[in-house]
């Protein structure tokens, strides 16, 4: 199968009850990785690409990036799906579907609902007649750095209007904010599960849970049965990374003869060890 839609992998996690992980990726390092990964535990696996690693710190581009993961797909049968992570520039997200992107978020979650759903919708006729599919986001998943994100109810996904959202917009999956957050915690997280199963009920729209770094495994294992088809994990994943780097580099003593050609290899294969125990939680 390879290179295949978001759309196809969330439906094989769905007929396992279970979920697909998708990871944020910057560099050959980590889409081979996770990649390599995925192929020897026949895990079907999203890669993503997250705007703000482009257009902030000079990773990528969209366009440098699509190539670069269809063709690692194409050497491997586990299905490998590439997504493009928060943005909320329709131009950014038309750019990305033109350098060959088959999934792409748009995140209208600060905007008040109506323009939210508006927007959204905008996006997701534009995607579907180019072949696209498109993330949404309903409520609105905050900051770890910013404790209050995590257990402000105001900024969770309200179920009464969620299959409104989702039919108004016509969204090929959408996120949902359960009590979550970007990059690390400060405290251990508790997801609403009890929000998540209405909200399940009341859509047949795959959802998604964003903010996966340091959820516990029994929080993510319980959320995944209740109806989580996609779970994002960036920060973890990259941040095993920069460790990674670190640690390599240290070895030297500030001898840099050689130590960027070498370095590739340990880092792959430090995040491939991470990847193994990881990619465990989704039993697809």
């Amino acid at each position: 199968m390879a290179f295949v839609k978001v759309s196809e992998v969330l439906r094989l996690a769905d007929e396992k009850n279970t979920s697909a992980i998708a990871f944020n990726c910057v560099d050959f390092n980590t889409v081979h990785s996770v990649i390599s990964v995925a192929e020897e535990l026949q895990k079907p696996v999203i890669v993503m690409l997250y705007p703000g690693h482009c257009i902030d710190n000079n990773w990528t581009t969209p366009q440098a990036f699509a190539p670069m993961v269809k063709a690692e797909a194409e050497k491997v049968k586990v299905p490998v799906a590439l997504h493009l992570d928060h943005s909320s520039d329709f131009e950014y997200i038309k750019g990305a579907i033109d350098a060959g992107f088959l999934s792409v978020m748009y995140d209208g979650s600060t905007l008040p609902a109506e323009e939210n759903a508006k927007n959204t919708k905008l996006v997701a006729d534009y995607a579907h007649a180019h072949g696209a599919e498109v993330e949404a986001e309903l409520g609105c998943v905050g900051f770890a750095a910013n404790e209050s994100d995590q257990s402000n109810e105001d900024m969770y996904t309200k179920p009464e209007t969620a299959k409104q959202f989702c039919d108004m917009t016509g969204c090929d999956s959408v996120a949902v904010a359960i009590g979550s957050a970007h990059g690390y915690y400060s405290k251990t997280p508790k997801l609403d599960l009890d929000r998540l199963k209405a909200i399940n009920e009341a859509t047949d729209t795959p959802l998604v849970l964003h903010g996966g770094s340091g959820i516990p495994n029994d929080q993510l294992e319980k959320a995944f049965k209740l109806g989580i088809n996609k779970f994002n994990v960036g920060t973890e994943f990259l941040g095993v990374y920069f460790k990674t780097v670190c640690k390599y580099a240290a070895q030297f003593g500030g001898d840099d003869k050689h130590i960027i050609l070498d370095m590739a290899i340990p880092v792959q294969e430090a995040l491939k060890a991470y990847l193994r125990e990881k990619m465990t939680l989704s039993h697809i």
